[in-house]
Order: structure tokens, then sequence, then C-alpha cells
């Protein structure tokens, strides 16, 4: 009799657990069944933005593989609006209500895959039967968002709350719409994925791309009219506003889990080992935005919701339940986005962070061009280092600058990942060529930089 793999989740990291384990167990060994509560599986929620400006054009570009896909060359039964409400591990089976067509399934599982991704931060006034609030966190979320757009009377005015990435990227599309856009965020600036120093560069960017910044202000309500949001209320006073954009984070979507006994950790995400089991429930895996993870730099336990992680631990369940062997080894927080033609890159520990970690450190930023300084088209850049006291040796990064900065973020990633120095990097064999750098990359430029700042503080 074949086993059975029951997956929760049909985004990135259920899909990619089923398909690795299909690849190894076929179908007289393993049958796999995948619950999916919304309309689509496999699909890239980083790319919502994109389609809401019109970047984008059609949400199948989005997906990357349909459910009739994985049925027919994968042979997994997707279930598709299926949304599980019960996990009983005694019994081994799950509970799932059909909200298509109402009624109630139930399955067994020898290997159960727990994905179920993360929820929008939802303050208690965003708890509000108005029409046109809208979270950003599935693709169903970006379809009930566009069809608002283009209803009459179609809305010329947005407000955004929150200023992470979602809120940042959101604000420009709906600029790229033709609406009015307003980005209300508590903290003293947006984009605190990095330090405030560099978040005022993205700060200007959207002020320069007609976004109006209310930063420092706490959101209280919401007004509506006739079943509409009709302003946002803050403590200087309403926005008015037709559309309202939430981008306050995500939080792991645990509340089945913890119901069904699985061990959660302080970031409120599932334990899981670096195999992306479940400590000490047998045959139990969870991956994606619902887990937390080692940061390898703190090496403390983090919750980073990012679809490169999510597919990368999906990946590594799925081959250890097909009979193979993997690890997940950790993150270090390395993401890239942009404002316009303005690029953002951070990998590792802000400064905050480093304190919070208990590190001595320095940090340095240095001002840089994406070219050589007299070819055609060259942009300014701004890298920041926080390298550690007094070993050297690379604790975070961030990347500010316009056309070809952001993915440098990835040379540091690469260094920060292999714990090498800011000494060590400064020897660093990158490519030269005037139309791609300076003489001097950034990169190098910085590291010397870091250098000196070391040595001027330990004399």
């Amino acid at each position: 009799m074949a086993q059975r793999l029951i997956v929760i989740g049909g985004d990135a990291a259920g899909m990619s657990t089923a398909s690795q384990a299909r690849r190894r167990r076929g179908r007289d060994d393993l049958e796999i069944v995948a619950f999916e509560r919304g309309h689509f599986t496999s699909y890239s929620a980083c790319g919502i933005p994109y389609w809401i400006s019109g970047l984008v054009s059609d949400p199948e570009q989005l997906i990357s593989r349909s459910p009739e896909t994985f049925r027919t060359e994968f042979d997994i039964d997707v279930r598709m609006r299926h949304e599980v409400t019960a996990i009983d591990l005694d019994r081994r089976e799950v509970v799932a209500q059909d909200l298509e067509h109402g009624g109630e399934v139930r399955e067994r599982f020898d290997e159960l895959m727990y994905a179920a991704g993360a929820l929008p931060t939802k303050p208690p006034w965003a708890d509000t039967d108005a029409a046109g609030v809208f979270g950003m966190q599935t693709l169903d979320d970006g379809a009930a968002l566009r069809d608002w757009l283009v209803r009459k009377p179609e809305p010329r005015r947005a407000v955004v709350i929150g200023g992470g990435y979602i809120g940042v990227e959101m604000a420009e599309a709906l600029i790229e719409r033709g609406l009015s856009v307003t980005l209300v965020e508590q903290a003293e600036q947006p984009m605190s994925t990095v330090d405030g120093d560099m978040a005022e560069l993205v700060a200007e960017a959207m002020r320069g791309l007609g976004i109006k910044i209310r930063s420092g202000l706490p959101v209280t309500g919401l007004e509506q009219r006739d079943g509409r949001v009709s302003a946002v209320v803050t403590a200087e006073g309403p926005i008015p506003t037709d559309v309202v954009v939430l981008g306050l984070g995500v939080r792991p979507n645990t509340a089945l889990a913890k119901a069904a006994g699985f061990p959660l950790g302080p970031t409120g995400g599932i334990r899981v080992d670096r195999r992306m089991r479940v400590p000490e429930l047998s045959g139990v895996w969870a991956a994606g935005d619902c887990v937390e993870t080692l940061h390898r730099v703190s090496g403390m336990p983090v919750h980073v919701p990012l679809g490169t992680h999510a597919n990368k631990q999906g990946r590594v369940a799925g081959i250890n339940i097909g009979g193979g062997y993997a690890t997940f080894t950790g993150v270090i927080g390395t993401a890239v986005t942009k404002v316009c033609d303005l690029e953002v890159g951070r990998t590792g520990l802000r400064e905050r962070d480093a304190t919070a970690a208990g590190f001595d450190f320095v940090s340095v930023v240095a001002e840089s061009t994406t070219r050589a300084g007299y070819y055609p088209g060259t942009q300014p850049m701004t890298v920041k280092l926080i390298a550690e006291r007094p070993s050297g040796r690379l604790l975070g990064a961030q990347i500010v600058g316009w056309s070809e900065a952001a993915k440098r973020i990835d040379t540091l990633a690469v260094a920060l990942w292999n714990g090498m120095t800011v000494d060590d990097m400064t020897q660093l064999d990158l490519g030269y060529a005037p139309p791609y750098s300076p003489v001097w990359d950034p990169v190098l430029i910085a590291a010397r930089k870091a250098v000196d700042a070391l040595a001027a503080v330990d004399r």
C-alpha cells in the first residue's frame, strides 16, 4: 500500500515539497494530496504590485505551475478551494472544508507538510466591513484590488498603510495607475528594513515620484460612507481616500498548527530542524512563511518571510520525504526592491540588529557610482557596511542607488555567508569595465573604508 503525503498550502513551500517528493518516489510508492484554500498554486506574490501597476498584463504570467499541471505532469491530487480546518495527529488525518461546494472531507496521512504561509498583520481598527480595504498577501488579494480599481466610480485617492516592501511597492504601483497616493507609516521613515540614513534616501525617491509620506503617524481607525471606505483616521486628523491598502507586515499562519500541538518558537513561527522536520512529531514537516529559522549571523531564531526561503525549504523537505538527505542551514535576510528606478538591497544585520545581538561594531557609508564616472548614464550609489570589532567580520550591508545598484548586494551576501572580514573583501577580484563599474567597485570602496574605520577605532 502506497504511503500518503498530505500538503497543506499550495504555494511555494508546499508545492516545492510535493514536486521534489514526487520526483523521487512514484505513484505506487507515494500518493500526494495537496489542499489550497485559494484559486491559484505556485504563484509569485512578489509580482502582485507589478500586475496592479500594469507592468505585468496578465496574472497567468505570475503563475509558475497551475493545478492542472501538478495533476497531469506530477500526479499530485491538488484540491483547490479546500481549507484544512483541523489536524488530528493521533488519527493521522486532516479535516478540510470544500469552500466552493460545501461539505467536509477527511484524509489520512503518513507524512504531513504544513506550509500554510503567513497572514497579514491586521490591527483591530482594520476589522471593518467597509468596501475598498485590501490586504496584499495572495494573488486572490491582488485580483480583488484590480477589480476595485476599475469599478465605477473609479478610485482617485489611495492610502497605503505601512512602509515595508509591500507598502512601498504598492504605493508606486498605485501612482503608476494614476491615483493620488499617501503612505502612512508609524515609524519615523518608511523602509525600516534598512537603517534610517539609508531609508531617508528611499523616502526622497518616493516623494520625487509624487507619493505623500506621513511618517511617525499611527492609524487609529477607518471612516466609511455608503458602505465604502472614505478616510483613514490618524492622530493628526482624517486622510480622505477611496481605497486603502494594508502593508503592515505579516505573521506566521500557525493557529491550526498550534491547535494540533506543533511547537512554536519565540517568533511565533513553527520550530523545525535543519531537515524541516517538526521536532518530536513523527512524519510531520513544515516550511515557508509559517516557520522560524536560524539567522546565520546573529545566531538567533528569526521569521523572514521570503519566497526564496520558502522554495528552498520546500525543496529540502521534499528531498527528505523522497528518501534523500538535505538540510536548510539558515538565512541572512538578503532582499532587494525598488522605488521607481531607485534600487534598494540589504543583507545581514542592521545597526539595531547588531546592537540587539550584542556585537561591538563599526558602520561606514561609502558614496560611489554605478559605472565609471565618465561613462554615459552613470548614477550615484550608496553602500553601507557594518563590521564587527575587532575581528572585522562583515555583519551586514545595505545598498541604495540607481540602475544596476541593488544586485551588488549579492556579492556582499556571499561574503557574509562565508564569514569574510572587510579586509578579506578588499582583495576580491571583481569584474571591471567602464559600462559596469568604476575601476574600484563600490563594494571594494566600502570595504576599504570599513578597514580604515576599524583601524581608527582600535588605535
